[in-house]
């Protein structure tokens, strides 16, 4: 176990501001490959105990590893082993939303209001807003006390024990203005899809997503279910006296925000099939990518309905990162329909990880095309 820690450390359940902050790219250490060398500036310059990435071009996977999955074994990541999948969850619960838009039973530009009566003081936030990061709702993971996780692996909560704490805290704009980042939004979504189909979240997302998709090792956890299924790298939380396992806990905190569990291959698969249209029919894919900009450091990056917008060397990069307790990840689809997840076993993680996270893509999708 690591006793010292380097660098500042970004902590969030869902850390796509820390992403999007990152403005270059870090140059790789000498190596084989550029995806390499982008892996193993992860886990020497920034310490992170371990980073894989799996790319999928066609019928092809390629998987790259640097550092460790668990420091007490030593070994490497498990090839396609679970992990805590953070706020990629958001993409799974936008895509319920926008199926039942497609069925007639939401409309995006409705208020929230109509299906969640007397949840939000503010009766003109919409649908849309609450997908799109604009309803101006506060972000209720800023009042969890991420700096001392240990007092959360058990805790779990309600979805509107969540939705409470963020309203002890005002707007942070008109809904409508401007764009903020909160966790909140799909705390609220993921209720509305309940409220509106009478099924768990889980089931919804079970039935409508994984089951036709084949994603076997994808599942959104419910109350009391701390267990990571094996085989997992370790996922690890720095702590002052080290780094601490936190592979198993409670992630009902993050629920519909980011407690999904899955795989890199699950995850290439999904985004595969979801911006090849098998999961949302034209009009609502069109939906999903209609996008506001997002200021946050990279020129052009832009979030849509649960999925974000990266520009790349070689072309556009549409997906999500993730970032809960133990472990980071972004993943989604490039150029030519190549998907890649790359996952790093430890959050919070050093400030400018989210810069190298994305330089690694970047390598994964761009190097050699």
């Amino acid at each position: 176990m690591r006793k010292s820690l380097r660098g500042k450390r970004v902590a969030a359940v869902g850390t796509l501001v820390a992403l999007l902050a990152a403005t270059t790219a870090a140059p790789a250490l000498a190596t084989t490959s550029p995806l390499q060398g982008a892996l193993d500036t992860l886990t020497t310059q920034d310490g992170v105990p371990g980073a894989e990435a799996v790319v999928q071009d066609g019928s092809r996977t390629r998987v790259t590893r640097s550092g460790t999955g668990d420091f007490t074994t030593g070994k490497l990541f498990p090839r396609n082993g679970s992990f805590r999948a953070g706020s990629v969850t958001k993409s799974f619960v936008a895509t319920v939303v926008l199926q039942l838009a497609a069925e007639g039973r939401v409309k995006l530009d409705a208020p929230v209001e109509r299906y969640l009566p007397g949840l939000l003081p503010d009766r003109r936030i919409t649908v849309r807003q609450v997908l799109q990061h604009t309803s101006g709702l506060y972000n209720y993971t800023d009042d969890l006390p991420l700096n001392d996780p240990e007092t959360m692996r058990h805790r779990g909560a309600d979805p509107a024990e969540l939705v409470a704490l963020a309203l002890k805290h005002p707007a942070l704009f008109p809904p409508g203005t401007s764009w903020s980042y909160s966790n909140t939004n799909y705390i609220v979504a993921g209720m509305l899809a309940e409220r509106v189909t009478g099924h768990a979240l889980a089931d919804e997302i079970a039935r409508r997503i994984t089951r036709p998709l084949g994603l076997r090792d994808t599942y959104l956890p419910r109350r009391g279910d701390e267990k990571l299924p094996a085989p997992h790298a370790v996922g690890y939380v720095p702590t002052g006296g080290g780094l601490v396992d936190f592979s198993d806990y409670e992630t009902t905190m993050a629920w519909a925000a980011g407690g999904l569990v899955s795989t890199p291959a699950d995850l290439d698969r999904f985004y595969g099939a979801l911006l090849g249209g098998r999961l949302l029919r034209p009009a609502q894919l069109a939906e999903m990518r209609r996008t506001v900009p997002v200021n946050l450091g990279i020129p052009g990056a832009r979030y849509g309905l649960g999925l974000g917008s990266i520009p790349l060397s070689c072309g556009e990069f549409w997906g999500h990162e993730g970032g809960i307790l133990g472990f980071t990840n972004l993943a989604g689809v490039g150029p030519g329909g190549r998907r890649v997840t790359v996952v790093l076993n430890e959050q919070p993680t050093p400030a400018a990880t989210g810069q190298h996270l994305l330089a690694a893509t970047d390598a994964a999708l761009c190097s050699g095309q």
